[in-house]
């Protein structure tokens, strides 16, 4: 057998066996929401609704169209946070964990997989990334668990306190916005404790791992240099133009004082990030307002973090390459550093096919649902980006669970394409190819 064989297969492999896995993780988590074990008393689960909250669970999305408190026993809404654990850590990650915590070795297969799973640049230190990366999400899955169930002792006995505290401290963290309230948050909006906690765990999830490992070693790469302004710059920006755009709406900010006003502006900033809790109905807001929770929901987190979306560092690499063609330049720099052109062209591939799977799936809605534009705009673009924020069905579900059978499948395929991501999607469904030989004489064609 040629020696070069294995490689090749290892290499080939990394993003079908991604999709797959993800595939296989969905499939188990929806026979086991169909069990009845897993509904609550006098409730039902369709085959639709275990898929559909089974895809979100494990995308970290949040969209429901279920009411996850009332419609599942106490089995399926821990079914439900341990699909959201596995899909915030990833499957393989979860995978590895035996073998790291014995000691054992990673196989070159499963790093070059994780590898991809995690968007590292290289196999360095696979194993001791992974061991970081267990021990800050369990650490600050733990934090904020112990501070919110302090806070929610307040309004429930201890042992409800407990479990609604660690419930939500999982699911902010892993940036999925599932929630154990009808009404999801809407009950603390103007609760300064319960809004820091849950808006600091989606950041700390959010950033990236790498991001963490460039801290603990006090030397900041240009990656995380990009992601840690991006991130801020997204934040305050986006608090800024939310302000601004409902400081005149007499709906969602009736009788709110200003520092409210700026509490539940910063609260939606920051969860339109891939997070998902609300706490004012999003029905009420504005156009532009929602508008701007579109273009922030696209955006997303960064990089090997938990949440979706293009991702931060794709956006801030695009607009520094517009601002670079725009002053006539060629090379794109930043921070001293010259971006490879590699980097700049996957940037722009990630982002078209983000827009064109968000745009050719909201008129297929728009085509058949026969439902308001916006709404269905929203709601695709809160799928894509794993977000879960949703306008609502005039009730306490997602818009989605206005869709029909069809509907409500395009927006599980979306969410899946969100978590998987659609290049390495459309990666693993092609065929791959080799590298032509024949190098063909340049052309030229008249753009704009």
């Amino acid at each position: 057998m040629n020696a070069s064989v294995p490689r090749m297969v290892v290499l080939a492999s990394p993003g079908r066996i991604l999709v797959l896995g993800f595939g296989g993780l969905i499939s188990v988590g929806t026979l086991l929401l169909l069990l009845p074990l897993a509904s609550a008393p006098g409730r039902s689960v369709s085959f639709m609704d275990a898929l559909f909250t089974a895809t979100s669970a494990v995308c970290v999305t949040g969209l429901v169209i279920k009411d996850i408190s009332t419609d599942f026993s106490l089995f399926g809404q821990l079914v439900i946070l341990l699909l959201i654990q596995i899909g915030g850590f990833g499957y393989m990650t979860v995978a590895t964990m035996p073998a790291l915590l014995l000691g054992r070795k990673i196989g070159l297969k499963e790093q070059v997989i994780l590898q991809e799973a995690l968007n590292l640049l290289s196999l360095e230190g696979i194993a001791e990334f992974l061991r970081g990366l267990i021990k800050i999400t369990l650490l600050c899955e733990g934090i904020g668990a112990l501070l919110l169930a302090a806070r929610f002792t307040l309004d429930f006995p201890l042992p409800r306190a407990i479990y609604l505290g660690i419930f939500h401290a999982i699911s902010a963290f892993n940036n999925a916005g599932f929630s154990l309230f009808s009404t999801n948050l809407v009950a603390y909006r103007d609760d300064l404790a319960v809004n820091l906690i849950i808006t600091t765990l989606i950041v700390l999830g959010g950033l990236g791992f790498i991001v963490y490992r460039d801290l603990s070693r006090r030397r900041l790469s240009l990656h995380t240099k990009l992601a840690l302004i991006m991130t801020a710059s997204l934040i305050i920006g986006g608090t800024l133009l939310f302000f601004v755009a409902e400081v005149q709406n007499h709906q969602a900010f009736a009788l709110l004082s200003w520092p409210q006003r700026v509490l539940v502006s910063y609260f939606h900033a920051v969860n339109a990030r891939t997070a998902g809790f609300n706490t004012v109905d999003l029905a009420q807001l504005s156009r532009v307002a929602l508008y701007i929770l579109i273009v922030l929901m696209f955006i997303g987190a960064s990089p090997g973090g938990t949440g979706g979306g293009i991702k931060t560092t794709t956006f801030g690499t695009i607009v520094l390459d517009l601002w670079t063609s725009l002053r006539g330049q060629v090379e794109v720099t930043v921070f001293h550093r010259r971006l490879p052109a590699e980097t700049v062209a996957k940037a722009y591939l990630i982002a078209t096919l983000a827009f064109f799977w968000l745009s050719g799936v909201t008129l297929l809605l728009l085509a058949i649902e026969h439902q308001d534009f916006l709404s269905l705009l929203f709601e695709v673009t809160s799928a894509l980006g794993t977000v879960g924020l949703s306008m609502g069905d005039g009730g306490v579900l997602s818009f989605s669970a206005l869709l029909s059978d069809f509907g409500k499948m395009a927006i599980v395929l979306t969410m899946f394409v969100g978590r998987v991501g659609p290049v390495t999607l459309g990666m693993a469904i092609l065929k791959s190819s080799r590298h032509a030989r024949v190098r063909y004489p340049e052309g030229t064609v008249i753009v704009g």
